[in-house]
């Protein structure tokens, strides 16, 4: 009966410890004002092959948030036969009406047939921005592809820019943000699942490039050429677990 009780506590703990943390989303609200008055909602890092949050449990936060845009940040599966299942989600969050722009993660460049991806941006009408810009009614926004997996270019992203309206950026990586080099108003991006492990020493075992090197791996800073957020993501990469970080989808007030 000990060993009985042992193993039930045991696996209780590593439910509260471990699973809870991937199922326990966090809404995560950001209040930055930078005079453009829109609601973005952020999804990050959907791993859809370790995702244990629901389709509809985003679109019951979608029509709760009432976003004016929503942007999706990269790595979505690295997995061609997961492809339904990100179309799937895919389908959700467009279903909600609401413009939807997206940009690729590190992940999805290790697709065997990375089209087939696009692909399904296009048939649920989800813009993709890889190195290049839109001009929105109210500000400019700028899609730079994936930095860890060579992808980015920062030239061409910023290509036709202009200061009479501000500028925000969606990107996967957040050490891109090292390289710009060019003022914006606002990043966001995602790819460090805020740890996802939260134990000492952890980028030093799995390292993320220089920011989390500097301790930047979640939230919100600042350096010489704007604001920039990094989303802990809603997904899992590699272990399907998460120790003392919750989930996130963010809402973000500009």
């Amino acid at each position: 009966m000990a060993i009985i009780i042992t193993l039930s506590i045991s696996v209780l703990l590593l439910y509260l410890f471990f699973i809870l943390p991937t199922q326990w989303l966090k809404i995560e609200k950001i209040t930055h004002p930078i005079g453009i008055n829109k609601r973005i909602l952020q999804i990050s890092d959907l791993h859809v092959d370790r995702l244990r949050i629901s389709a509809k449990r985003i679109q019951n936060i979608i029509a709760s948030a009432k976003p004016d845009y929503i942007f999706l940040t990269g790595d979505y599966t690295y997995k061609e036969h997961y492809l339904p299942r990100v179309g799937y989600y895919l389908k959700a969050i467009s279903d909600s009406g609401i413009p939807v722009y997206a940009v690729l993660g590190n992940h999805d460049y290790e697709l065997p047939r990375l089209k087939n991806l696009l692909d399904l941006f296009h048939v649920y009408g989800i813009q993709v921005l890889r190195n290049e810009n839109v001009v929105l009614d109210d500000f400019q926004l700028i899609g730079i592809d994936d930095d860890c997996s060579h992808h980015s270019r920062i030239r061409p992203s910023f290509r036709g820019i202009e200061n009479n309206k501000p500028i925000v950026i969606m990107t996967h990586d957040p050490n891109v943000v090292l390289k710009i080099n060019h003022p914006y108003h606002y990043l966001m991006a995602g790819h460090l699942h805020g740890k996802q492990l939260n134990v000492p020493f952890f980028f030093a075992l799995k390292p993320k490039g220089p920011l989390s090197v500097k301790g930047i791996y979640k939230g919100l800073h600042n350096n010489q050429d704007g604001t920039f957020y990094i989303s802990k993501g809603i997904g899992q990469a590699g272990v399907n677990a998460r120790f003392m970080v919750r989930s996130e989808i963010t809402i973000h007030d500009l």
